[in-house]
């Protein structure tokens, strides 16, 4: 800007608003407040059986008997292995794919910069199938055949 004796005047420089103590305890206080309203996903998986009272493995690590619930972290394969007596042990491979809002790019919006929590719940439902236990004759049968080909020196695979 000149002047009227035609020199250039030096820029002005910013004019700073004071700060007090009300406006840095407002400012301190929005920042914990937008801290607290961070996004947090939560991921629960749940195996229920029929029969209940199973006991579950999940990647060999044991979770508890059914109805059993445990966090997790990340989406993919896991798995399940369900025992109980008087029914056959199931070994069941269960694919958890991640819902929309985990994929990548999204991610960090849901888990970090959305207000409140979601909730990300798995159910895995197992039908256990009873025991079938041979016939007595059977096993008598098995078990001379067995003893035959070990005197021979030929033991061959059950049919």
């Amino acid at each position: 800007m000149k002047n009227p004796f035609g020199f250039v005047a030096p820029l002005e420089a910013p004019v700073l608003l004071p700060v007090n103590d009300s406006s840095r305890f407002g400012l301190l206080l929005l920042c914990l407040m937008s801290l607290s309203l961070s996004g947090c996903v939560r991921r629960r998986m749940t195996v229920r059986t029929n029969p209940p009272g199973a006991t579950v493995s999940v990647d060999n690590q044991v979770i508890g008997t059914t109805p059993a619930a445990t966090n997790f972290v990340y989406y993919g394969s896991r798995e399940f292995r369900i025992e109980k007596d008087g029914y056959r042990t199931e070994t069941v491979v269960q694919k958890i794919h991640p819902p929309w809002y985990e994929f990548p790019g999204l991610d960090f919006i849901s888990e970090t910069l959305w207000p409140g929590e979601i909730r990300d719940e798995r159910i895995i439902d197992v039908e256990l199938v009873p025991k079938e236990l041979a016939p007595a004759n059977e096993v008598v049968q098995r078990a001379d055949s067995l003893r035959n080909q070990s005197r021979t020196g030929i033991v061959t695979a059950p049919k």
